[in-house]
């Protein structure tokens, strides 16, 4: 049975329960909802990017980056995004920050993709996610 390992990048806090940033068995990895807090500084508390979905989302999708590359992946790996909004008029900017992210990182298939609106973020967030790769 192939053991499960789980994922903290150094770029990440700890998490405040019992779960993980990414959790990798075998060939598979799935990440967790990541948000758009900037890198981890210690003695600091977890910090947004900033106000806006620009800033949030570039660094969602950097944090996602992040658990993808500490589990051995990358972008092309990716099979299936989740994308959580907490604002239906954020839909259009989503989409072109998305797509203007995954041109910049080369994809040769982009993957899969479902948007969704979720209004459970902690307050200030606006953006949540989460990704599921396969490598090899």
């Amino acid at each position: 049975m192939t053991e499960k390992t789980a994922l903290t990048p150094d770029t990440h806090t700890t998490p405040p329960a019992r779960f993980s940033h990414g959790v990798r068995k075998g060939n598979i990895l799935q990440v967790a909802g990541q948000v758009g807090f900037l890198p981890h500084v210690e003695g600091r508390a977890p910090t947004p990017a900033g106000p806006t979905l620009r800033e949030q989302t570039v660094q969602t999708l950097e944090n996602v980056r992040s658990v993808l590359e500490a589990g051995g992946a990358g972008w092309d790996d990716v099979m299936m995004i989740r994308v959580y909004l907490t604002d239906t008029g954020h839909f259009a900017e989503m989409n072109e920050l998305y797509d203007a992210y995954f041109e910049q990182q080369g994809l040769k298939e982009v993957p899969a993709a479902r948007t969704t609106v979720y209004v459970g973020l902690p307050a200030g967030l606006l953006i949540e996610i989460d990704a599921l790769a396969v490598l090899g």
